[in-house]
């Protein structure tokens, strides 16, 4: 019986169609695809074992020894947790690296222990890779951007979430954007994050939207980068300033940086542990940028960042953290972004407030 195939690459994205991977977890982690699971057919020693045995002596060696480390057992567990996989997820597709091997013997198992004719992909992740990647090109190329300006703390993230015509970049590269912007969880991969971009604007382009806002960001948000041509989209694109007083700015930070970001960490961490990780991420961040910072100015915020995590500490009171916020934005973030601005100013169309640059974008360019 021949089984199933998918080449319907598009669909799969757009769907948000339940993927089952069985390459090997060091190939998962180097890259998949949002909706993906990894349930691996090889794990990773058995597979550099079988890829030497291949190098030395050819392909029907390997085939022979991958049968003999995965049989009885191991071989079940495996099976059981496909035959899992497939009761929960019945439309889902399985692919392995090229579609080869490891995808065709995984269905072939999978068939036999459960009857199902599980599809697998055609050319596997490579070629849904490849897809995305010329999906990632063409939907730059197409896009007309509108970038989402202010000085930090104006609520430039709260705003986008309003907005349904929109790339959140700090939602997919999962960091906040700033120095201070780590999140508990470690950033995805680049290839993550590619995959994951390229399906947002796969997503929005085949509905006919390629009038998109994203927010300004510089050419790396955390230690991940931005493709080159979507950063030069958006050097070109026009600008929208968010404007907030200094009041407004210090809450909002207040808000997504101390109380959000310490309960996070908590609910990942526990209490105790989760407050120093939390804290030692603040004086790090700080320390980073010390050098811009100037030797005087670091010292003052630095002694008042320890008073007001000394204060959360021991007498659970945080409002001490305004009071580091505010110096850090007057002093260090809005002269720089004001420098930054400047080069800009072209490229202004509108400034205004929340609800002003909200019923501009839908008034003016039809944004939803």
């Amino acid at each position: 019986m021949d089984l199933p195939l998918i080449d319907d690459y598009q669909r799969l994205f757009l769907e948000d169609t339940p993927l089952l991977d069985v390459r090997a977890p060091v190939e998962f982690v180097q890259g998949a695809f949002p909706t993906a699971r990894n349930l691996p057919l090889l794990d990773d020693d058995e597979r550099q074992a079988i890829g030497i045995r291949y190098k030395e002596m050819g392909q029907q060696q390997a085939i022979e020894l991958g049968h003999e480390l995965v049989q009885g057992e191991v071989k079940q567990r495996r099976i059981s947790a496909w035959s899992d996989f497939t009761r929960q997820h019945p439309q889902s597709v399985l692919y392995c690296f090229r579609g080869g091997m490891r995808s065709k013997i995984s269905q072939q198992w999978i068939f036999e222990n459960t009857g199902v004719a599980y599809p697998r992909v055609k050319g596997g992740y490579k070629a849904l890779r490849r897809y995305l990647i010329e999906q990632l090109d063409l939907a730059i190329m197409e896009m007309h951007a509108i970038v989402l300006s202010g000085r930090t703390g104006t609520g430039k993230t709260l705003l986008l979430q309003r907005i349904n015509d929109k790339i959140d970049l700090e939602h997919i590269y999962h960091h906040r954007g700033s120095a201070f912007g780590k999140h508990v969880d470690p950033q995805p991969s680049q290839i993550d994050i590619e995959n994951a971009l390229s399906i947002a604007l796969l997503k929005h382009r085949t509905h006919g939207i390629d009038k998109l806002v994203l927010e300004d960001e510089a050419r790396a948000i955390g230690s991940r980068r931005l493709p080159n041509n979507l950063i030069e989209a958006m050097q070109q694109a026009p600008l929208v300033v968010l404007e907030a007083n200094i009041d407004e700015r210090v809450a909002n930070i207040f808000q997504e940086y101390i109380v959000e970001a310490l309960a996070a960490y908590q609910d990942k961490l526990g209490e105790t542990e989760g407050f120093d990780r939390w804290a030692n991420n603040l004086l790090t961040a700080l320390e980073n940028i010390q050098r811009r910072l100037g030797g005087l100015q670091y010292r003052d915020i630095n002694s008042i960042m320890l008073y007001a995590l000394d204060r959360h500490r021991t007498a659970n009171d945080n409002e001490h953290h305004k009071t580091w916020i505010y110096h850090l934005l007057a002093g260090y973030y809005d002269p720089m972004y004001d420098y930054q601005l400047g080069r800009k100013a072209g490229r202004i169309i509108f400034r205004g407030d929340s609800d002003s640059v909200l019923d501009y974008l839908t008034q003016h360019h039809a944004i939803r």
